[in-house]
C-alpha cells in the first residue's frame, strides 16, 4: 500500500523524513550499500524483520526511486535488489548518521554486529590523518561472505565480494573485528586466540586498525 502525505511541508527534512522513516527502512539501505543482494540475504541482514515487512519496505523504496530490482545474467538467473544510482548517494548521510548515533549515551556498547554494519562501521571510522601514507587492500572474510577492502589517499573504499591478489586476508566473525577495532582488543590476542585469522601482510593488518578511531 503507498503511502499518503498528510501534510506538504517543502523542507528536504521533512521530505528525507517521509521516504526513510518507516522503520526497518534505514536498515534496507544499509544492507545494500555494498552491493545488490536477494531477498533471502536481506532477511540473513535484518533478522527481526518479517518477510511481509521487507517485501512492503522495498515496494516502498522502489516506488520513491532509491531501491530497484533487476534479475541477473544466467547462470544465477536470480532476482537482486540494489540501490539506484541516487539512493547510492545515501551513503554519507547514513554513515554520518551512524557515527552520530555511536556517542549516544543509550548505545548499546558491545552488542552484536552483522557483516555489513561491521565494514560500514570500519569504513566510517577510519581517520585520514592516522591514515596517511597507507596504500592496501585486503579481503575480509566475515563467516562465508567475503568484502574487499581499500584503503588509499586516506579513504576506505568497500564492496562485497572476493579481492584480486589482496596485502592481507583477514578471517573472522563481525564480533572478533569489531573487538580489536572498536572494543580495546589486542590484535595479537584475538590471532592468538584463534579469533581471527590472518594470511598475508600483518604489517599492512596492523596500519588498518591503527587507521581506525
Amino acid at each position: 500500500m503507498a503511502r499518503t502525505r498528510t501534510q506538504l511541508d517543502g523542507c528536504g527534512i521533512a521530505h528525507a523524513s517521509e521516504l526513510l522513516g518507516q522503520r526497518w527502512t534505514l536498515l534496507v539501505v544499509r544492507e545494500l550499500l555494498l552491493g545488490p543482494k536477494r531477498f533471502t540475504d536481506l532477511r540473513s541482514g535484518i533478522p527481526d524483520i518479517s518477510p511481509n515487512v521487507l517485501g512492503q519496505r522495498l515496494r516502498e523504496l522502489g516506488e520513491s526511486g532509491i531501491v530497484r530490482r533487476r534479475k541477473l545474467a544466467p547462470p544465477a538467473a536470480v532476482q537482486v535488489y540494489e540501490l539506484t544510482e541516487w539512493g547510492r548517494d545515501l551513503e554519507p548521510a547514513v554513515l554520518a548518521l551512524g557515527s552520530w548515533a555511536n556517542r549516544s549515551p543509550s548505545f548499546p556498547r558491545g552488542a552484536e554486529m552483522g557483516p555489513d554494519s561491521l565494514v560500514l562501521a570500519l569504513k566510517s571510522t577510519l581517520d585520514p590523518a592516522r591514515a596517511e601514507g597507507l596504500a592496501a587492500t585486503y579481503e575480509l572474510r566475515l563467516g562465508e561472505i567475503p568484502f574487499k577492502i581499500s584503503v588509499k589517499e586516506g579513504e576506505f573504499q568497500a564492496a562485497r565480494g572476493e579481492a584480486e591478489s589482496p596485502d592481507a586476508t583477514m578471517i573472522a566473525d563481525p564480533n572478533a573485528i569489531a573487538g580489536v577495532a572498536f572494543g580495546g582488543k589486542p590484535l595479537g590476542k584475538a590471532v592468538e586466540a584463534g579469533d581471527i585469522a590472518i594470511d598475508g601482510s600483518r604489517r599492512a593488518v596492523n596500519a588498518l586498525f591503527r587507521a581506525l578511531t
